[in-house]
């Protein structure tokens, strides 16, 4: 079986339509192809391959478990073969290329951004997509060729031979209230004086959740039984408004919406307890050659931690 030299990318798009659509028709259709030569080529790709891809069922056409590693993989080299397109036009069109950084929110403003920023001093022709996301999404991501590298934290059990990984930071998590709240001039808050108010956080095994709800947990406090669950800035700052509500967020964030001139009319709050959240670290594949533009902004970032 050498899949790599019978295998071609028209066969790789089917197959990846086939999961996506659950239909041949619509798949053929996608990749402007009719439904019998569609029909055709599966039969081939299957051959190839040795194994059955799909089960046809009411709803559908479902991949098996070899379908789900074909799909897998065929997801991977058809977002490398748009990248490559992609980086060659740019560079023929004398623009230097793209970088794909994802990154969890904290680090995004504290981190990311201050590096980007100054690499678009340097080199302003560098296009840069950077998107925020929770950790298991973006080591996905990540494992799929979505990004170049991400600002994270990979799960417990990851297998380290597969990732090259830079050192870490924790981050702090501060108390956003609208400027009207009745503890925003208050010094030396706890915990216990806050646990009535309603809260916003986001939902449950995320690390600000987790480290606020260890906070409460050390310092024998019950947690607020008023709790709205939401990962989205945006939600919390529109609930925030007008309200009494509490809502944690990472400190480079709070620092963003309260020193800067976006004027969001929220405060952060004076607690005294220490609130952290477990490290980050920057997160790159270590079986996947970056181009020297990357490599170069995972340098700057890691010099930044």
């Amino acid at each position: 079986m050498d899949l790599t030299r019978r295998l071609k990318n028209i066969h790789l798009r089917l197959v990846l339509q086939v999961a996506l659509t659950g239909k041949l028709q619509t798949a053929a259709d996608e990749i402007a192809l009719s439904q019998p030569a569609a029909s055709r080529m599966l039969a081939e790709i299957e051959k190839v391959v040795g194994a059955t891809l799909f089960t046809r069922h009411a709803k559908g056409m479902v991949p098996t478990p070899i379908g789900e590693a074909v799909v897998r993989h065929a997801r991977q080299i058809i977002r490398a073969f748009d990248n490559l397109e992609m980086d060659v036009a740019q560079i023929s069109s004398g623009r230097a290329g793209s970088v794909r950084i994802g990154t969890v929110t904290g680090p995004a403003v504290g981190l990311v951004v201050p590096v980007v920023r100054a690499m678009r001093e340097q080199r302003p022709e560098v296009e840069f997509t950077i998107e925020v996301a929770p950790s298991a999404s973006l080591m996905r991501g990540l494992d799929e060729g979505i990004f170049d590298f991400v600002v994270g934290r990979p799960a417990q059990d990851y297998n380290r031979q597969s990732y090259r990984i830079y050192p870490a930071r924790s981050e702090v998590v501060s108390m956003l209230v609208y400027r009207d709240h009745p503890m925003a001039k208050r010094k030396a808050i706890r915990l216990r004086e806050l646990n009535t108010f309603d809260w916003i956080i986001q939902d449950h095994g995320t690390p600000i959740r987790a480290a606020v709800e260890a906070a409460f947990l050390t310092n024998r406090v019950m947690m607020p039984s008023q709790i709205t669950n939401t990962s989205s800035l945006l939600v919390a700052l529109a609930l925030l408004e007008q309200s009494t509500a509490v809502a944690p967020q990472s400190q480079e964030v709070v620092e963003l919406l309260t020193v800067s001139a976006l004027d969001m009319n929220v405060v952060r709050l004076d607690v005294v307890e220490d609130v952290r959240v477990s490290p980050f670290f920057v997160v790159a594949r270590s079986d996947r050659e970056l181009s020297p533009l990357a490599e170069h902004v995972i340098l700057e970032t890691t010099r930044n931690i």
